[in-house]
């Protein structure tokens, strides 16, 4: 092979191996704010009318306060769906170091209610806020079920946890609020469709972090 030979298929191998390189990704903030604002959406949307299942399982005795509605449901609503937000954004960008735990996002479910006064003596004593736990663990739990990403038997064990417990939270009704809400009345089994969809809809949100990142498409 003479040298002009040799230099021209060089040359013919660079731009191969160029393409065959991974092609870095990031997330432009014009790319991140529209995710994080249709979670922000979302995740307000999801709050509200989960009060309605509140409202339903307290009866006419339920109340609203500023701080209650607004400050210990709908503000983190809107945290955990901004958050969810975010890790999507991430995701189609390739991920970034440490952005799975943003599968933890529904945790602020649980947590903004502890700054109520008195919840945490409530929580220990009374029990008042397990179920703001419940509902957090529950989407999470089932966010990891749905991933199809880990072990087998640790997706299964969280799978079924949280099935449990969205069970749990979808028949709970006749035990607190009575015959008003048994499963066999239209009334109730509209109420354990209503619990048993907004459990559904969270784990699913809560599954996006788990998700894989889209395959970088190759330059041609």
């Amino acid at each position: 092979m003479s040298d002009k030979e040799s230099a021209s298929t060089a040359g013919d191998a660079r731009p191969a191996a160029h393409q065959a390189a991974p092609v870095p990704r990031t997330a432009p903030l014009h790319s991140t704010v529209p995710f994080v604002a249709i979670g922000i959406t979302c995740g307000i949307a999801w709050a509200a009318g989960f009060r309605s299942y509140m409202v339903e399982l307290v009866g006419p005795e339920s109340t609203f306060t500023w701080w209650g509605t607004f400050g210990a449901i709908l503000l983190p609503g809107a945290v955990a769906g901004g958050l969810l937000g975010w890790a999507e954004a991430l995701r189609r960008a390739g991920g970034r170091r440490g952005w799975r735990w943003l599968a933890l996002a529904p945790l602020a479910f649980a947590v903004a209610p502890l700054f109520m006064p008195g919840a945490i003596a409530g929580l220990l004593t009374e029990g008042l806020g397990g179920g703001a736990i419940a509902v957090s663990l529950t989407g999470i739990g089932g966010g990891y079920a749905l991933s199809r990403r880990g072990p087998l038997w640790a997706r299964l064990a969280c799978g079924l946890v949280s099935a449990a417990l969205a069970v749990a939270l979808a028949l709970t009704g006749p035990g607190i609020a009575g015959p008003r809400l048994a499963i066999t009345e239209p009334r109730g089994a509209w109420f354990a469709v209503l619990a048993a969809s907004f459990i559904a809809v969270l784990a699913l949100a809560a599954s996006i972090p788990h998700r894989a990142p889209p395959l970088p498409k190759q330059p041609r």
